[in-house]
């Protein structure tokens, strides 16, 4: 995250509360996708079953 990245989320209306709030939002995301990824957690689809891996 640049300064440029400041200025772009500001000139879009953001305050330092919302920037903070975004990436406490992104960075648990990030955490939890990487945690179920090493514990190899399947996705399942809409119906009940599993997608596969690749």
């Amino acid at each position: 995250m640049s300064e440029a990245d400041l200025r772009t989320l500001r000139s879009e209306g953001l305050d330092d509360g919302d920037i903070l709030d975004l990436a406490q939002v992104v960075a648990y995301f990030n955490y939890v996708n990487r945690i179920a990824d090493g514990l190899g957690v399947q996705l399942e689809k809409e119906d009940g079953s599993e997608e596969d891996s690749e």
